[in-house]
């Protein structure tokens, strides 16, 4: 059994279901500590220690550079810092009934691992451990900064994990250079996808006012789903922006239509839209707030609207993150990765508010929070030796 697929086992027979970390950040500090990583446990949430994060960081050697042609006085530089970002926290197994092992019995069967979260995203955790491990063990004196950011709300609200890592670090001064989170990325095989950016999410909710009334009395009242009608067809139809080379164009969704007292007999007083913006780097959230207003008002409505932004898109384009991952997955694997910016969102979101370069890069994710969530063992081994690679790639090019 290699080492990676032991830590796997070891945390995916943790039941650590959002928002509990259930020991798996306990597993992990005592391998990070050995090797020399300053371990912060961040506790937050509404109930104390509810949600468990932690902050590892490793500092590397300084540069030492010439200061001017003048005086070649040496001087020493902040090495480049790489976050290995990620979440012990997963999603309920659903009726244990279905599953054909125990969901946090970490069984081995046909060529995989199976258990909630195997594959989203305990075995990229174990990868990154072992990765350090193994480059460190060759390159102790490395000068990049490493650091590990675990969180245990990811799959929940997401609003006392990362987020609030990233507030605190932004408090004390610290900056990031580049990061990889561990997120399921690949498609078929580890290695042929990299998401190097991600669309916002923004929700709203719209509230249509008119007049209760009978419903044999239409002129005696004022129905707002009918008044709603018109606008919302407008809104479906819109276009909002036209996407570019990253991104497709941003989507406007109907969530959920609530209307109507349950008698069939009434018109109701008020309609109630939730609605989601899937956005591009194109537009904002003010841009697209304004536009869907002007709608609105277009069509004389009478309403309330209350808007919630669950996170930014973020873009990192081509350059020295992207050129080391890419590096390492083709030398591991011989595979050209594709880069793509589709699916949902991660803590990429909020990492990316003080990192200029965040990528998403792990195993397959056709099992992630399915019934028999697995990973396939013979993509666990390539995957952490992608990790070891990209920090061996960024060593060469810091140093250089």
């Amino acid at each position: 059994m290699s080492n990676t697929l032991q830590l796997a086992q070891q945390l995916l027979a943790c039941p650590s279901v959002t928002p509990n970390d259930a020991g798996c950040q306990a597993l992990i500090v005592p391998r990070l500590a050995a090797m020399g990583f300053v371990c912060e446990t961040i506790t937050a949430g509404p109930a104390s220690g509810m949600v468990t994060n932690l902050w590892a960081k490793r500092p590397g050697t300084l540069v030492s550079t010439a200061q001017a042609a003048s005086n070649s006085v040496a001087t020493l530089t902040p090495a480049k810092t790489l976050v290995f970002a990620g979440h012990t926290d997963v999603v309920p197994a659903g009726p244990l009934q279905e599953w054909d092992s125990a969901p946090f019995a970490p069984n081995t069967r046909d060529g995989r691992l199976y258990a909630r979260g195997a594959s989203d995203m305990k075995t990229s955790l174990a990868a990154f451990v072992v990765a350090i491990e193994e480059f460190l063990a060759s390159n102790p004196n490395t000068t990049l900064n490493i650091a590990v950011l675990l969180t245990s709300d990811e799959e929940g609200l997401a609003v006392d994990g990362t987020v609030a890592v990233c507030r605190a670090l932004q408090a004390r001064g610290e900056t990031l250079d580049y990061c990889i989170v561990g997120e399921p990325t690949s498609v078929q095989r580890t290695g042929d996808m990299i998401k190097n950016g991600r669309r916002g999410s923004m929700n709203g909710r719209l509230t249509v006012k008119g007049v209760q009334g009978h419903i044999a009395y239409p002129h005696l009242a004022k129905n707002p789903i009918h008044l709603l009608a018109p606008a919302l067809a407008d809104l479906a139809s819109f276009v909002w922006d036209l996407g570019n080379d990253f991104f497709q164009p941003t989507s406007w969704q109907v969530s959920n239509i609530h209307g109507g007292t349950g008698a069939s007999n009434v018109i109701p007083s008020a309609v109630v839209v939730d609605f989601n913006f899937r956005f591009s780097t194109e537009s904002t959230p003010e841009s697209l707030q304004k536009r869907l207003t002007r709608v609105l008002e277009f069509h004389e409505l009478e309403y309330d609207l209350s808007w919630t932004i669950n996170g930014l898109p973020f873009l990192t384009p081509p350059g020295t993150l992207l050129d080391a991952v890419r590096a390492a997955v083709y030398s591991e694997t011989g595979i050209s990765a594709e880069l793509s910016t589709t699916g949902g969102t991660s803590d990429g979101r909020f990492i990316a508010q003080m990192c200029p370069q965040v990528i998403e890069f792990g195993p397959p994710n056709a099992s992630i929070h399915k019934i028999n969530e697995y990973i396939a063992i013979a993509d666990i081994e390539p995957l952490k030796n992608i990790y070891r690679r990209v920090l061996e790639n960024l060593d060469d090019l810091v140093r250089a």
